[in-house]
Order: C-alpha cells, then structure tokens, then sequence
C-alpha cells in the first residue's frame, strides 16, 4: 500500500490485513510502555488545513508510539494565511526531508492531487477531505464492529452478513462514503436513513438500499449497528430540515426509538455529538454504544495505516 487515500480502492485482503494489524497495535496501546521502534528514523507531518481535534491527537499518538519524529502544521498561523500554495507547502515540508504526509483539507480530492502530483515523494494518509472521504475512520469503525462481533477470535474475519443502519447527514459526511465502500468490501449490508435534502445526488447508484422512515427502517431490517451521524451545521448555507425539534422526532436516536432497539444493537457515533438532536444521552451513554471504544481504536487502526505505508511490511515485525 503506496497510500491511503480512499478506502474505495483497498481491497478486501489488505483491509483485512491492516485491521489485524490493527489487532497487534491494540495489544501495544495495553501495555504499560505503549512504545514500539517500528518507524524510529522517520519524520511524519501532520498536515491539517483544518481544525480538528480529535483526528489530528489520535495521529499524533499513534506516529508517536511507533518511535516517529512528528511535525505538526496547521494551516492558521502559517504561511497559508498569507497566500501560499498546497504545492509550496508541501514542498517546503518536503526538502526538510520528511517521510509521510497525513493530511486533512477542507477541499475534496486535496490529498489526491498531493498524491499524485510529483510534488512530494512520500507516503500520503488521508486524514478527511472536505466531503469526499475519511478512510481511518471507516477503518477504525470496522475494526469495532469487528471486535465486538467477533472478540478474540476476530482476526482474518470480515463482517459478511451484518446489518448496518447509517442515519443522519449523508450528504455532508465523509464518514459515510468511507464507511458504505468499507463495508460493501467486508461484506455487510449497508442501509442509509435520512431526509431527502441530506442525502447525495445519485446516492441510488451506490451499493446500499435507502429509506427516509427511521422506524420504518428499524422495524423492516432490525440492525446490527447503527451509525448516528452528526449534522454538520457548518457545511450547511440552506435550510435542509424545519427545525431541530423536528429533527429529532424524525431520524434523531431519542430515548424510545433506542429502546425499540434488539438489545445486541450496536449504537455507533464518530464524534463529535449533538446530544437531543441526532442522538440520546441515554443511546449515546448506553453499554450498546461503542463511542469510547472508537476513539481508542483510532489509534490502534492509525498505528496499522501508517506502519503499512511506511514500512510496506504485511505482519508486525518487533526489534
């Protein structure tokens, strides 16, 4: 794996080989020294053109307990406010000499053009580009179903046959166009729930059925999992809903909708949360809710991408 850009182009044998790595960079975050030397020597820059905080920490962690020297830039402050170029940028960065670029851009296709342009030859791990794609963190969600699913014994497994319900703001959402390519590759049967205004252009075209009825859509499959999305008011310059209150009625996970729930559901949100609007404290603060759990195999996941990109090594190797 040269990059990972989207995870419309990882085939199913890599995803799976980069989630069971994923399985021994978990067993490294339980140690008491979290610490392995697999990139000792190299300098990863974390290239976020916009604000983030939970993405660029995790990153940030996960180069750091493989031994990598890290550079962090944000483009306020920067030299990006006066003007200059993804192409200068990168290109100074890149006569410091560094080794991997994890990039986030508020501009969908950004880490493509890096990728592709000549500018830079190194590694790049997308990071989330405007509303195109947010690979690790459809890798990271996979890896919880994963784990949940199949425990211990989840390595080399794929998620055939699970159901999974994604509700919420489609049409902004990197994270669903990462998680429905993702899941269509492990095998799972993918529903997307919305109102129509929150929903793409030639969303039938993709590989997942679709209603605009939450209960309907409860009732008809009887979810594994289902992913709440946040809506993402600040990509929104029209009015896609009424109101808020309206909102909630309708595709929000309330109180009685979660109960209404088999209880093995699995209740799934990639932060950050609008409490009482797209999801319930009660759903959100639930031992069915796995949100905690996907922040800590972010850093696991992210471990795996940047190990697989850096090193091209298909197994953990230890010094």
């Amino acid at each position: 794996m040269k990059h990972l850009l989207s995870t419309r182009d990882v085939s199913r044998e890599d995803t799976i080989q980069l989630l069971d790595i994923a399985e021994d960079m978990s067993a490294v975050n339980d140690r008491e020294v979290k610490k392995l030397p697999a990139l000792r020597g190299k300098t990863v820059v974390n290239l976020f053109f916009e604000d983030s905080t939970r993405t660029r920490i995790s990153f940030e962690a996960a180069e750091k307990r493989l031994s990598a020297d890290v550079i962090n830039f944000a483009a306020k402050g920067s030299s990006v406010s006066k003007g200059e170029s993804l192409k200068d940028t990168t290109q100074t960065l890149a006569a410091m000499g560094i080794d991997a670029v994890v990039i986030r851009h508020g501009a969908s296709g950004a880490p493509q053009v890096l990728a592709q342009s000549g500018w830079i030859d190194a590694p790049v791990i997308n990071a989330g580009d405007g509303t195109h794609e947010h690979p690790t963190q459809a890798l990271l969600d996979a890896f919880t179903m994963r784990k949940r699913i199949h425990g211990a014994s989840s390595r080399g497994k794929g998620l055939d046959g699970i159901k999974v319900t994604i509700v919420g703001d489609i049409l902004h959402s990197r994270v669903a166009r990462s998680n429905v390519w993702l899941l269509q590759t492990l095998g799972a049967e993918v529903q997307l729930v919305a109102p129509p205004t929150l929903l793409p252009h030639a969303v039938d075209t993709w590989p997942v059925s679709v209603s605009y009825d939450l209960d309907d859509a409860f009732a008809q499959s009887k979810p594994d999992v289902v992913m709440m999305l946040r809506i993402q008011q600040e990509r929104m310059h029209d009015a896609f809903f009424p109101n808020e209150r309206e909102y909630s009625n309708m595709w929000g996970l309330t109180q009685e909708r979660f109960f209404s729930l088999p209880a093995k559901t699995m209740v799934m949100h990639p932060g950050p949360m609008n409490r009482g609007l797209e999801i319930s404290s009660v759903a959100a603060d639930s031992p069915q809710s796995t949100v905690l759990e996907q922040v800590a195999n972010g850093v696991s996941v992210r471990m795996a991408a940047l190990y697989m990109v850096l090193t091209g090594e298909r197994e953990v190797t230890h010094d």
